[in-house]
């Protein structure tokens, strides 16, 4: 295990949210956490800014040190194993309120591409069973990341889910434990990273069973709401519904357009003839959205961002400036010193 932790010092930096799970995680494993997060040089009021990130040699010398403690095969797996669901508020409600298996999986490929993490998963749809290439800064991340994937959507799916296969190019501690928890063959030393989901498991429904992480977002989307220019007829609906949209990063035209059954051409002329256009709704929901989700701090920029719809940060920046006359982070800043 040693080995195969000091790869994660890869990267300069790692969300300081992300470490703070992993810390949470070794905790419930019964690692004396105190002074491995001491060890580090951190202290806990380090992981609290959703924006903060922490050196990824941090996450060497807490792993080593977790080793030197206790030796734990396949500790990725515990790991995911012990995360629960809403260690990372927005990623798992992306997820867990997604419609099927095969939805929640787009959404978190889409997540990490936004978000800038050293993740990236790409789904391949060509092969026969559809499979999730996981591409990650060490194999333990890759570990990881299989396992908790396999771990939510059992959950989210009522135990219904299985993988086809988990393939790891590298050794794993103990093959034969790893795919006993997974419930499928884990297959190591192979020629790619990831996992394999069947067309059956692909098209589960989700459960949507967590209330705490849709309210996360649904408040927000309410005070949102409140707070935009009143509107009346079609413009009115059409507002309620981007919206509510943007909670699920989704505020393209053609998804409103379905919920409203027309179509977006339909839909854009009808609301020039109420002299307003889709375009000016949107930029006035993810403006008012940008300010209360930065003044709220739960969430990182990056993914607000990925939030309010945009395919990459620097957009959403440009944006904002636009909107505010400065920067997200400048923003932030003046929230919290109020001035």
């Amino acid at each position: 295990m040693t080995a195969r932790a000091k790869p994660l010092t890869d990267r300069a930096t790692i969300p300081a949210q992300t470490f703070g799970v992993f810390v949470e995680g070794l905790r419930t494993l019964g690692y004396d956490t105190v002074s491995l997060l001491e060890s580090t040089g951190l202290a806990p009021a380090d992981l609290a800014d959703p924006d903060a990130q922490v050196p990824c040699e941090s996450c060497g010398i807490l792993f080593g040190g977790a080793c030197r403690q206790r030796f734990t095969p396949n500790l990725a797996l515990a790991l995911a194993q012990a995360t629960p669901l809403g260690a990372w508020p927005l990623l798992d409600y992306l997820v867990a309120t997604a419609d099927t298996v095969g939805a929640g999986l787009h959404q978190l490929a889409r997540y990490f591409d936004v978000s800038g993490d050293s993740i990236v998963l790409t789904i391949c749809h060509s092969v026969d069973p559809i499979r999730i290439d996981i591409a990650a800064s060490a194999p333990f991340a890759v570990e990881f990341e299989a396992a908790l994937m396999v771990v939510r959507l059992r959950e989210e799916t009522g135990g219904r889910f299985t993988a086809a296969e988990l393939s790891f190019r590298h050794a794993v501690d103990d093959a034969a434990a790893f795919a006993r928890a997974v419930g499928c063959p884990v297959v190591d030393r192979a020629a790619w990273d990831g996992l394999s989901v069947s067309s059956a498991s692909w098209q589960l429904p989700l459960r949507r069973r967590d209330p705490i992480l849709r309210k996360l977002l649904e408040q927000q989307a309410s005070a949102i709401l409140s707070r935009l220019p009143a509107r009346s007829g079609l413009a009115h609906d059409v507002q309620r519904a981007v919206t509510a949209r943007i909670g699920s990063g989704d505020t393209r035209i053609e998804s409103v357009g379905r919920a409203l059954a027309m179509s977006p051409r339909t839909l854009q002329r009808r609301l020039s003839a109420e002299g307003v256009s889709y375009q000016q709704l949107l930029e006035d929901a993810r403006k008012e959205a940008a300010g209360r989700y930065l003044a709220d701090g739960t969430l990182a920029i990056g993914e607000i961002a990925y939030l309010l719809g945009y395919a990459e940060p620097a957009p959403f920046h440009r944006a904002f400036r636009r909107w505010y006359g400065t920067t997200p982070e400048s923003y932030r800043r003046s929230v919290r010193t109020g001035t």
